[in-house]
């Protein structure tokens, strides 16, 4: 898989059937690993390792209708009152974080009311904070608990 811009995680992975699987701790078992899931699991194990968010305050591709349609988050994170804190949108290495990526956050903002948004392909992050009901893009934030942000 490709490298990205994350710390090195220790995943588990195997071979199924020739498709190599990777283990997803939240869901408690094994995803086919595709680029997008190889940047899913980075971004999942970096919310829980270093924000020291619990396993059971983050949901990963749950379905959600938006005017109808079924869509599917990729991660979201809640505080410990259940609100949602951090929405994530995942992309393919290959796939470029664009005007179109936000848009579809943008749709899951509607019904995921965060105060986080972090778009990222795993080599490019782009985080995003509410202020007043508008996203701004905001530093790396060092912890989503207090909300103070610091350089990358």
């Amino acid at each position: 898989m490709t490298d990205l811009n994350f710390p090195p995680f220790d995943f588990s992975t195997r071979l199924d059937e020739q498709k190599k699987l990777i283990f997803d701790r939240v869901r408690k078992k094994f995803i086919p690993l595709t680029p997008e899931e190889w940047v899913r699991q980075h971004c999942l194990e970096f919310i829980l390792t270093y924000f020291n968010i619990s396993e059971n305050l983050v949901a990963i591709e749950r379905q959600i209708r938006i005017n109808g349609s079924p869509k599917r988050f990729d991660i979201v994170s809640f505080n410990q009152k259940g609100t949602p804190h951090l929405l994530v949108e995942c992309k393919a290495p290959d796939v470029a974080i664009s005007p179109k990526t936000l848009t579809q956050a943008g749709l899951y903002l509607t019904k995921i009311d965060s105060e986080y948004l972090w778009l990222t392909n795993g080599i490019q992050h782009i985080w995003m904070k509410k202020n007043d009901n508008k996203y701004a893009i905001v530093e790396f934030p060092t912890s989503l608990n207090h909300g103070k942000t610091t350089s990358n």
